[in-house]
C-alpha cells in the first residue's frame, strides 16, 4: 500500500495537544536540525498574525529571497499551509519530508503530536529547496509551542493579543502576553503591535530581560488613505494623504501610507489590515538592521502582492460574499468595522459558525446589528459548536440587543453547502452575504460557490 502523508500526518492517534518541547527538540535533533539551515521570523500573537506572516513573507520574496513560510490552522488542502515563494508543497515534496520525519518519529519513545510533526515536515523542507528565510507562525501561544524550538530567529514578531484560549494560556492580557512573549530569544529583534497595557508591560520587561531590541509601530504614523471595493471608491480618512479616487482599477484594493511610505497599496481590504501591514514594515526595518537587503520598492512590491485566504476577503459576486476567519470578540470586531467601511449603511446575511470553547455570545454583540438575516453552521471541526446550539444563543442575544428575537430568527443548515445557498437566496442578487466565525469552515464555503 502507498504511503499517504496527510493520513499519517493527521492520523487521531497523535492528534491530542500536549504542550511541551521535549518531543519536538528530540525530533529535530534526529533530523539534524533543518530549522538551522535558513533565517526564520518567528510570529506568535493573537489577532493578525496570519496575514503579519503573509505580508513579511510577500516583501521578502520580493527582495529575490527564496521565502518559506508555515501557518496554522490549514485552510483548504494540507498543503497549504507550507509553502516556498507563495507556493504550497507539492504532493512529491511533501511525501518526501512525511517520510523522513515519520522514519525519526517512530523511532521515539514518545511519538510526536501532530502539530509537531508538521513543524519538523516544515522545517525538512524549507532546508531541502534551499529557503533563504522562513516566516514560521506559532500555533498556540508560544512559550510551549512546537515551533519554540527555533533557538536563533531573525527576529520575534507578536502581532496583536486578545483573550483567547484562557484554558490554555490564562485568563488575563498579562498572562497571555507572557506565552506570547515566550518566543523571544537573547539579543534576538522584538517587533511588537502596541499592545494593551497590561499585555505591553510584559512584553517590554521580556525584551529587556533577553536583551532583545524592541521596535513598536506608531500608529500615529498611519494614514488610511481609502479603498476600492468593486470598482467603487470608498473614502476611509478625510485626512489621509493619499485618496482611493486616485485608484483606477476595477479591483479590491486599501491604500495607506506609513512613516515615510507614501501611498502604499495591499489587496487584504479589512480595515485591520494596514496596521498588520505596518507591524510588517517594522519587521523588515528589524532584518534590514541585521543585513538583509530588501529595497523600498520591494517593500512597496511585497505589501502589494501579498495574498492571504479567508480575512475579509470577497469571494463571489451577485450577491456580494465575503468570508473572514475572525474567530474572537477582537476578531468580530474588526470585521464589523471593516463591513462598515466597505459596504456604509448595508445590512448582511451572516452565516456563522464558531468553536464551543470561543466566547461566541460577545462576538454575536458585535455582529448582530449589523445583520439582515443569520444561517447557523457546524465547522468542519470536533470542537465545533452545534448550529442549533448556535441559533439559540442567535435569538437570545438580539433579543438582548434588539429587542426582537423574531427579527433575529436563523436558519439551521443542514451543512455548509445548504447554507451557502440559503444565504444567497436570502441576499438576493444585489445583497451582501458575509461568512464568518471560525478558520476551518471556509474552505468548504468557497467549495459550495
Amino acid at each position: 500500500m502507498s504511503f499517504d502523508p496527510v493520513a499519517y500526518l493527521e492520523n487521531p492517534a497523535w492528534r491530542a495537544s500536549k504542550l511541551g518541547l521535549g518531543r519536538i527538540a528530540e525530533l529535530v535533533e534526529r533530523l539534524d536540525h533543518p530549522e538551522r539551515a535558513y533565517g526564520i521570523v518567528h510570529v506568535s500573537g493573537t489577532n493578525g498574525k496570519g496575514s503579519v506572516s503573509a505580508f513579511a513573507a510577500s516583501v521578502l520574496q520580493a527582495a529575490g529571497l527564496r521565502v518559506g513560510m508555515f501557518t496554522s490552522p490549514t485552510i483548504g488542502a494540507y498543503e497549504n499551509s507550507i509553502t516556498v515563494d507563495g507556493a504550497r508543497i507539492s504532493p512529491d515534496d511533501l511525501l518526501a519530508a512525511t517520510v523522513a520525519v515519520r522514519d525519526q518519529a517512530e523511532a521515539m519513545d514518545d511519538h510526536p503530536t501532530e502539530f509537531e510533526l508538521a513543524c519538523a515536515v516544515a522545517f525538512v523542507h524549507f532546508a531541502r529547496v534551499g529557503c533563504d528565510i522562513a516566516v514560521v507562525e506559532v500555533g498556540l501561544g508560544g512559550r510551549l509551542d512546537s515551533t519554540n524550538v527555533i533557538e536563533s530567529p531573525e527576529a520575534c514578531v507578536i502581532a496583536r493579543i486578545a483573550l483567547d484560549h484562557t484554558g490554555i494560556l490564562g485568563t488575563t492580557l498579562a498572562e497571555i502576553a507572557g506565552e506570547k512573549a515566550g518566543i523571544v530569544k537573547q539579543g534576538v529583534p522584538v517587533v511588537s503591535w502596541p499592545q494593551e497595557p497590561d499585555a505591553m508591560s510584559v512584553i517590554e520587561a521580556t525584551a529587556l530581560k533577553f536583551d532583545a531590541p524592541l521596535a513598536v509601530p506608531d500608529f500615529a504614523e498611519l494614514s488610511n488613505g481609502g479603498m476600492v471595493v468593486e470598482g467603487e471608491a470608498v473614502c476611509v480618512d478625510a485626512g489621509a494623504r493619499g485618496s482611493a479616487s486616485d485608484v483606477s482599477r476595477e479591483t479590491n484594493v486599501r491604500i495607506f501610507s506609513y512613516k515615510q511610505y507614501r501611498d502604499l497599496e495591499i489587496s487584504l481590504i479589512g480595515s485591520y489590515q494596514p496596521y498588520n501591514a505596518a507591524l510588517a514594515i517594522e519587521t523588515i526595518e528589524a532584518l534590514r538592521k541585521r543585513g538583509w537587503a530588501v529595497s523600498d520598492e520591494a517593500l512597496r512590491i511585497g505589501l502589494a502582492q501579498a495574498v492571504w485566504p479567508g480575512r475579509f476577503e470577497i469571494v463571489a459576486k451577485h450577491p456580494t460574499f465575503v468570508v473572514d476567519g475572525g474567530h474572537n470578540p477582537q476578531g468580530a470586531r474588526a470585521l464589523a468595522d471593516s463591513l462598515r467601511q466597505a459596504f456604509p449603511g448595508r445590512k448582511a446575511v451572516f452565516v456563522i459558525g464558531v468553536l464551543e470553547d470561543k466566547e461566541y455570545p460577545e462576538m454575536l454583540e458585535e455582529l448582530l446589528p449589523l445583520g439582515s438575516a443569520f444561517v447557523a453552521i457546524e465547522p468542519p471541526n470536533p470542537r465545533a459548536l452545534p448550529a442549533a446550539k448556535l441559533a439559540r444563543a442567535i435569538r437570545w442575544t438580539g433579543q438582548d440587543l434588539l429587542g426582537c428575537s423574531a427579527c433575529t430568527a436563523p436558519y439551521v443548515a443542514k451543512d455548509i453547502p445548504d447554507a451557502v445557498a440559503k444565504a444567497r437566496e436570502l441576499a438576493g442578487d444585489e445583497g451582501l452575504v458575509c461568512a464568518a466565525g471560525s478558520l476551518y469552515s471556509i474552505a468548504e464555503i468557497k467549495r459550495a460557490l
